[in-house]
């Protein structure tokens, strides 16, 4: 845990709860773990004041509900109060394994669903709560960001509703487009990467790579990511590369304008290892196609690296890449929901968030600078120090 010497000295501006929606169960779990680890841990004066009773808990996460009615329509309900409580609501809009029950039909809950539980246990504060922030690693309706002739702008309407509902900071990851914050100018929007924990989750299990401007280069699969290749190739001292998707604007399939074909702009990678850094695997056919251009140009291996695995089609397209060579590892977040068949495949490696998560929480409720955890340039020059002397990498 980074700089954790200010902890010590810092004193949490209420006592702490995390509120992990149904949605994301699992990755609160693992986050609470972590925050009664630190707490324990840590060499803190107040641990043994009377007057700050609940700083070093067994458990900070908070019991809350949103049961249904059989017409489909819901409510949140708290088993416990959160009065004077600094509230951390973490929900995974993306989570389309949970069903729920309109008579005899069973609905699967949609980003929308999800969201408006969010909203309902927010209502559910009722006001008491001293502060509330909002965890949502996918934004919701991130990638509506941008208004092209008469269609809605549903992200920056979002934000604008959390914020009049009394939320003071929303925690994201990769957002599709971090200028949608400008929709909220007073409101605090805070977004992370993970470049740190792919790297260091690849290290761990790839033990004979070569990272320098002779055996390794970071691609983007399109001009939207330029932004984190080129952050992660110069942090990395690699080059960068770019593929730029050439679409059909005669035509319009599902909503966006169809690509004809991905063209390469970069040096020479010949024998290279590449990572492709994207932001989110959705159908997963950019990002394939990116993979395969790659290995008929003669790469060494191919590492796809993305925050978010939707798969919204499946996985089917990607065992065939990867039976056919077109790529090597995928790396992706538990930030999101994962199908439990992604575990298993032999190519599939998890990037596991919930100590960094923890850390946010902690820094936040001290009331303390994100910026000691926010940029993980040191980190990533460390591990690499590590890893080239060949020093066991802990995860």
């Amino acid at each position: 845990m980074p700089n954790v010497k200010e902890l010590e000295n810092a004193l949490p501006i209420a006592p702490l709860k995390l509120i992990a929606m149904q949605s994301a169960q699992s990755l609160g779990q693992r986050i609470n773990e972590y925050l009664v680890k630190f707490r324990r841990n840590i060499h803190h004066s107040l641990k043994s004041d009377p007057a700050f009773q609940g700083y070093a808990e067994d458990s900070y996460l908070c019991e809350a509900v949103c049961p249904r009615f059989d017409s489909g329509e819901g409510k949140a309900v708290f088993l416990e109060s959160v009065r004077g409580k600094d509230l951390y609501i973490l929900t995974d809009v993306c989570n389309h394994s949970l069903t729920y029950q309109i008579g005899p039909v069973t609905n699967h809950m949609s980003p929308d669903d999800h969201y408006q539980d969010l909203k309902r246990v927010i209502a559910a504060t009722a006001g008491k709560a001293h502060r509330i922030n909002v965890i949502m690693p996918f934004l919701y309706e991130g990638r509506q960001h941008k208004r092209s002739g008469r269609e809605s702008l549903d992200c920056a309407y979002a934000l604008e509703e959390l914020s009049a509902m009394g939320v003071s900071d929303i925690i994201t990851f990769d957002a599709h487009d971090p200028r949608v914050q400008n929709a909220i100018p007073l409101l605090g929007f805070d977004n992370f990467t993970a470049h740190y924990q792919f790297l260091r989750t690849l290290l761990r299990h790839e033990p004979d790579l070569i990272i320098d401007k002779q055996h390794t280069v970071v691609i983007s699969p399109d001009e939207g990511a330029l932004d984190r290749a080129v952050y992660f190739a110069g942090v990395l001292g690699v080059d960068t590369g770019m593929f730029y998707k050439r679409r059909d604007y005669s035509t319009i399939v599902n909503g966006k304008n169809p690509i004809v074909a991905h063209e390469f702009l970069g040096d020479n990678i010949d024998s290279k290892d590449v990572f492709i850094i994207d932001d989110m695997i959705s159908s997963g056919e950019s990002i394939l196609d990116t993979a395969k251009q790659l290995k008929s140009m003669n790469a060494k291996r191919v590492f796809l690296c993305t925050t978010f695995g939707l798969f919204t089609n499946g996985l089917e397209r990607f065992d065939y890449a990867y039976e056919h060579c077109y790529f090597d590892r995928l790396i992706t977040t538990n930030l999101t929901y994962l199908p439990p068949e992604l575990r298993e495949k032999p190519y599939f490696l998890e990037a596991d968030m919930s100590k960094f998560l923890a850390s946010i929480i902690d820094f936040s409720n001290h009331n303390r600078s994100l910026g000691n955890i926010i940029t993980p340039t040191e980190k990533i020059h460390k591990i690499l120090e590590k890893y080239n002397s060949r020093e066991e990498i802990q995860l």
